[in-house]
C-alpha cells in the first residue's frame, strides 16, 4: 500500500535509451509503476528493440547491449498496449518532464499511436528534490528512503526508487514553508497530484523546453535569438522562423505545439 492521495492512477516510469537526443535516439527499456487510488500498484517492465545499434557509451551506463534487445519487440509493436495501460493515468518520474515524457511522446508520434498528454498531470520528483534538497536519484533515494539504490540505471530499480522518493518528499515537506526568489513565503509541497503538477510542470509548453510561459503567463521562446520574446510576435514579424523550426532537428512535440500556437494566433487576428 502506498501513501499518495490519488484521484486517478499515477504512472511512474523510467526509460533507458540509446542516447539523450529526443529526435534521433530510441528507447531500449521501459518500466512503469502504476500507483492506483486504492493503494495498489502494478509494475510492467520490458526491453525494446530500438531498431538501431546501441552506442557502447550508453550500454556501459545502463548495461543493455544489442544482444539483449535483438529479440525484443519494437516500440511500434508495444505502443498500442502501452497507450492502453497508461490510459487515464497522470505521469510521474525523475527528470521526466525534461527527458522521459518528451522521449515517450516522440516515440508514440513516430509510430502514429495517439498519446495525448494535454489532460494529464505530470509530476517530476527531481524538480521537487532540487528545490528542497539541491542532487541525483541515488542520493535522493538514500536521503528520503534511507536505502542504497542497487542496480541504478536499471529502469525498474530507478522507477521503484522514484515512486518511493516522491512519497518520502511528501512525508518530509508537506506543510514546510519556503521563501521564494521574490521573498514570498509558501508551502509548496502538498499530497495532491494537481498541486505537484503545478509546482513541477506548469510553465512547460513543449517537453523539450523550447517554449515556456513568462511571469505574465505569455507564451515565449526559451532559446536562441528570440529567447524571452512572445511567440505570437515572433511568428508575425519573422514567419521564416516557424519554417526553420519545422524543417529543423526539433522534436515532433515541439513542432506540433508551435503549430497550435500559430493557428491560434491566426484565428485571433
Amino acid at each position: 500500500m502506498h501513501t499518495l492521495r490519488l484521484k486517478k492512477p499515477l504512472a511512474f516510469f523510467d526509460l533507458e535509451t540509446t542516447g539523450v537526443n529526443i529526435c534521433r535516439d530510441r528507447i531500449v527499456e521501459l518500466s512503469v509503476v502504476k500507483a492506483l487510488p486504492n493503494g495498489e500498484t502494478e509494475i510492467r517492465t520490458r526491453k525494446i528493440n530500438p531498431e538501431m545499434p546501441i552506442p557502447l557509451e550508453s550500454s556501459l551506463i545502463h548495461g543493455i547491449y544489442d544482444e539483449d534487445v535483438k529479440d525484443a519487440p519494437t516500440f511500434k509493436g508495444i505502443a498500442k498496449n502501452l497507450a492502453t495501460f497508461l490510459e487515464g493515468c497522470d505521469l510521474a518520474g525523475f527528470n521526466s518532464n525534461r527527458f522521459d515524457i518528451p522521449m515517450l511522446v516522440e516515440e508514440f508520434l513516430r509510430v502514429g499511436v495517439e498519446f495525448d498528454v494535454k489532460n494529464r498531470k505530470t509530476v517530476d520528483a527531481q524538480r521537487i528534490y532540487h528545490m528542497m534538497e539541491p542532487r541525483n536519484l541515488g542520493a535522493a533515494y538514500k536521503f528520503y528512503c534511507g536505502k542504497e539504490l542497487v542496480n541504478a540505471h536499471s529502469a525498474e530499480a530507478d522507477t521503484i526508487a522514484t515512486f518511493e522518493v516522491l512519497q518520502g518528499q511528501i512525508a518530509r515537506y508537506e506543510g514546510v514553508k519556503v521563501v521564494d526568489s521574490h521573498g514570498v513565503e509558501t508551502e509548496p509541497i502538498k499530497n495532491d497530484v494537481a498541486a505537484l503538477h503545478e509546482l513541477t510542470a506548469s510553465k512547460l509548453i513543449d517537453f523539450a523546453g523550447r517554449m515556456t510561459y513568462n511571469d505574465k503567463g505569455e507564451e515565449v521562446f526559451n532559446f536562441g535569438k528570440h529567447n524571452g520574446k512572445r511567440i505570437a510576435d515572433v511568428l508575425k514579424a519573422e514567419p521564416s522562423f516557424y519554417d526553420w523550426i519545422m524543417k529543423g532537428d526539433f522534436p515532433l512535440d515541439t513542432k506540433r505545439k508551435l503549430t497550435e500556437i500559430k493557428l491560434r494566433a491566426l484565428t485571433q487576428r
